[in-house]
């Protein structure tokens, strides 16, 4: 019954996770928040992780009643995501492996989310629509890969709502995604917005640009209110997304779809993705905040399931990449 430990920091969220055999033993996690109206720099991303990932460490051992000789691997996030991040957890990681004597994974970061998706929902060989604030794409497995059917020609999804929330100076506590969610419930007025889709892609920096020029203005002269700028927002870019994950099932003939990444959380686009999986006769699967939000443990449950097909990365080539997409990896652990 291995027991592999996961390290996750690609973006602002800093997570150690603990999995044995399909059961997540620990997932704590921290996130790195910045005032309303800003990002999050990588260097400064880097120094939040670094203070406080020796601490997730204990913690998610002493969660899990491990010690680290009964760890069996230890898996990373080899990216993609930002450099400085990346590096810092996977300095951690490699020197953990070294020091307790244990084999290294490095882990694409886009399919632990899928495998975690898989684990906790059930679900069995799903359309699966990843869409977070680095990522946006409709992915399905065939022979050992997977496949990206659709994606984003320019800005992730949940990067265009985060830049969107500094327009508006909506706080990133907990997240400007989540808040822009709330505000969106209270909007009682849909705005005309661009809506681009390409064949199977789509494209969000033209959207991203109007309604940041339009906002001030439209605001100004009582048009709209914030909140029904969140709502048009969302419902516009969400209707995008549910299109093409539709087309991507009737391609594959799937009656399965999932949603990972942490975009995923949010109700309203569940709710969209439910209404096209019922009109096709299909199920949706979907993870709340502890599992579609980046996490230590999604990392440890792919690096799980590597390890148990063999698996291992050297140390020459444990490395990071902050491009690292989803069908590069050779999927051996499934059929």
């Amino acid at each position: 019954m291995p027991a592999v430990l996961g390290f996750e920091g690609s973006a602002n969220k800093i997570g150690v996770g603990v999995v044995r055999d399909g059961r997540v033993l620990a997932n704590p996690r921290r996130t790195y928040v910045t005032p309303p109206g800003t990002g999050f720099l990588p260097g400064d991303t880097a120094r939040h992780h670094r203070a406080v990932i020796l601490d997730l460490l204990q913690e998610a051992l002493t969660e899990a009643g491990l010690t680290s000789q009964e760890i069996d691997c230890v898996a990373y996030t080899k990216g993609p995501g930002m450099g400085a991040p990346l590096v810092s957890v996977a300095v951690v990681a490699r020197t953990v492996a070294q020091l307790w004597n244990k084999p290294l994974l490095g882990v694409n970061h886009c399919i632990g989310h899928i495998e975690m998706g898989r684990l906790i929902t059930g679900a069995i060989s799903p359309t699966v629509l990843y869409v977070s604030g680095g990522n946006t794409q409709v992915i399905a497995y065939s022979e050992h890969r997977y496949r990206i059917f659709g994606e984003t020609i320019d800005i992730a999804v949940g990067n265009c709502l985060d830049r969107f929330a500094r327009v508006l100076k909506i706080s990133n506590d907990p997240s400007p995604g989540y808040n822009i969610e709330q505000m969106a419930k209270r909007g009682k007025k849909l705005v005309e917005l661009p809506y681009t889709v390409k064949g199977m892609d789509v494209s969000f920096s033209g959207i991203l640009s109007f309604i940041e020029d339009a906002a001030q203005r439209m605001l100004a002269t009582g048009e709209c209110t914030p909140e029904d700028l969140c709502f048009s927002l969302q419902e516009t870019v969400f209707a995008m997304l549910v299109e093409i994950t539709e087309r991507a099932m009737a391609h594959c003939g799937s009656q399965e779809a999932l949603i990972v990444g942490g975009v995923g959380c949010n109700i309203r686009l569940q709710e969209m993705m439910e209404t096209m999986c019922q009109e096709r006769g299909a199920r949706l699967f979907a993870t709340d905040e502890r599992f579609c939000i980046d996490n230590g443990a999604m990392i440890a449950q792919a690096g799980w399931e590597m390890f148990q097909a063999g698996h291992r990365t050297h140390l020459s080539d444990s490395g990071v990449t902050q491009r690292y997409r989803t069908d590069e990896v050779e999927v051996t652990w499934r059929d």
